[in-house]
Formats: C-alpha cells, structure tokens, sequence
C-alpha cells in the first residue's frame, strides 16, 4: 500500500487516473484506502437548473450521482442521497458566492465549488473548496496562451466544534498542475506534478468560520504557488538552462577568433 501511494504521488497527474485504475485492479483490498488517499484531476459537469458548472470529486459524490452546490440536487438524480444540514447548506451558499470572488480575482477565470458535511460524530463538520483553471487557449481563462494547460486545486478543512469560543481547523491542500507549450521557438515542451501540504491552527470564531477558513486557504495556496514556482519551474529552468545554455550566453563565452 505504501509503495503504491508513493508510485501514485510520483505519476503525473494526467495519467494518475490510468495508474489508479491499474492498481485497484492489482490490489482490490485496498481499494477503499486508495480511492480515499489519492486526489484525481478535477472533472466538470453542468447543472442545467442553474445553468452553471461545477466540480465532480469524492466529496459530492453519492454512488453514481454528484450533488451541484448551486441548486443542491444530484446529477443523475439519486434517491436517499445524502444532504447538508439546513444550517450546513446556508453556510455552503455562502461559501460558494465569497469563493467564486476569491477565484476569479487571484485565478481570472475558472470554476469553483464549494462543498460542506457533517462528521460522523455530528461535533464538527467539513468543508471542501475547489478550483479547477484550463488555461489552454480553448479553455475558459481570460489569458489562455498554452496549447494545454490546467491547474486543480482541492482544499479539505476539518472543523472541530466550538470551545469557549474557539476552534480547532486542520487544512490539507493539494495543487495538481499540468502545461503543454507546441510554438516555434521552444518546440513542443510539457510539465506536470503536484504538492500537498497541510496547516493546522486554533482560532477565534467571533468572525465565523468563512473567514478563517478563507485566511488559511489564502495563506497556504500562496505557500503552495511559491514551492510550485522554486520546484518545478524554478528547477526545470536551470537544468534546461544547463543543458542547452541560451545562444547569446554561448557566443559570450566562446573565445574570439
């Protein structure tokens, strides 16, 4: 199990899907263990009632059935599906507006959905915040210049319950990234990886929850986009900058004739 973990971390996110097919097949008796541990690319549908999209995963998913934050209904429709609380449900409505503002100032487009339950020992609950940005130049940003390109964000909070006016959040965020460039100068070029981190923090909850778990969010994904700039592009620069040094640094350093 934990060298199939290990192997799934190291896939790129693009055919993690085809990995994690391939191992439930060769280890059923995890299957639970990795369809909970393992975080697939983001995938999209459309809520005809809303006639807005928004994000499928395992945190609104019911059997077959994925559960839309805008109207609360699942598609296909599902009976004895599983819903939020009323209190619960109000609080996502909520979430889901700030997110959208959230997203479309620091990302310029994309999609967000928002998703909250209750624990199973009804003394706290969970919140799931979710961005997906296609950044390729049929995608739906406002700067799509890749020939592919995409960005998925999945953020999971554990929210303790309430003592003397405090609260405990555990936040684990993951940040799967994957671009293609195919121009003339640079050919055709692809990178891809993902980063999980996790924070934990004990705050006041005379501000409500909405905007602690926003702060945390904000505070950690800006932590997640710096070690994605340093590691992937920052690494990958240098190599590439080392093997196959710019024309004008090469001419600097050839002696003259």
């Amino acid at each position: 199990m934990e060298a199939a973990l290990g192997l799934l971390r190291r896939m790129p996110p693009k055919q993690s899907e085809t990995a994690l097919s391939a191992l439930l097949s060769l280890l059923p008796q995890h299957s639970s263990d990795l369809l909970s541990q393992v975080d697939l690319p983001l995938q999209v549908l459309r809520d005809a009632e809303s006639r807005k999209d928004f994000i499928l995963c395992e945190y609104n998913r019911d059997a077959d059935s994925y559960r839309s934050p805008w109207s609360n209904k699942y598609h296909p429709p599902l009976e004895d599906a599983l819903y939020p609380s009323s209190e619960l449900r109000k609080l996502e409505v909520e979430a889901n507006d700030i997110f959208a503002i959230y997203r479309d100032q620091y990302y310029e487009g994309g999609i967000s959905s928002v998703y909250m339950w209750e624990e199973d020992d009804n003394e706290g609950f969970v919140a799931c915040f979710l961005i997906k940005k296609d950044g390729s130049k049929s995608g739906h940003g406002r700067r799509g210049c890749l020939e592919e390109g995409a960005w998925d964000a999945i953020h999971v909070i554990q929210v303790g319950p309430e003592e003397e006016e405090m609260a405990q959040y555990c936040l684990t965020s993951t940040i799967m990234l994957s671009l293609t460039t195919d121009d003339e100068p640079s050919g055709k070029f692809g990178l891809s990886g993902s980063i999980r981190r996790q924070m934990k923090m004990e705050l006041a909850v005379a501000e409500g929850h909405l905007c602690n778990m926003g702060r945390m969010i904000e505070e950690l994904e800006g932590k997640l986009r710096n070690s994605l700039d340093q590691v992937y592009f920052g690494k990958t620069r240098e190599m590439v900058c080392t093997l196959r040094p710019p024309a004008e640094i090469v001419h600097m350093r050839l002696p003259d004739s």
